[in-house]
């Protein structure tokens, strides 16, 4: 057994749940900072290309965790609380989106805010759709 993991499991869930997603959450919140930093050098900053990017990324990720979450074999509590609350919680960003799309219509670009306000949460949905598929193909 991971050594984190069995660290984790020796202390009450009270202590062990929080500290499993705030474990999580600190390389979450640096891999989508260096993300964002990355992906505007590749795609500029007329739109946000990161955040979309990043959402799509993090949507196919929690389709993956929490279909392999249904099986207990492959996914402790504490590692599902670690990976799908804490990483890809502060990994992914919709409040971020939402402000993103706002801003979008304050500064007359209505058609592009729609478009990809629509287009996050479709490509979003395909996502956790396409990673739940890679799970289940993982695990046969």
């Amino acid at each position: 057994m991971n050594p984190l993991l069995q660290w984790l499991g020796a202390m009450p869930a009270s202590l062990r749940s929080p500290l499993a997603i705030i474990l999580g959450a600190i390389p979450g919140a640096l891999a989508r900072y260096y993300a964002t930093i990355f992906l505007a050098r590749i795609f500029g900053n007329d739109l946000p290309y990161a955040t979309f990017l990043i959402n799509f990324s993090g949507c196919v990720g929690i389709g993956l965790v929490v279909t392999l979450a249904t099986q207990p074999a492959l996914l402790s509590p504490d590692l599902r609380l670690l990976l799908a609350v804490g990483f890809l919680g502060s990994y992914t960003t919709f409040s971020t989106y939402a402000l993103e799309v706002t801003s979008l219509w304050r500064t007359g670009q209505l058609a592009e805010g729609i478009l990809y306000g629509l287009g996050s949460l479709v490509i979003g949905a395909i996502g956790v759709l396409l990673g739940s598929l890679i799970a289940h193909r993982l695990s046969i």
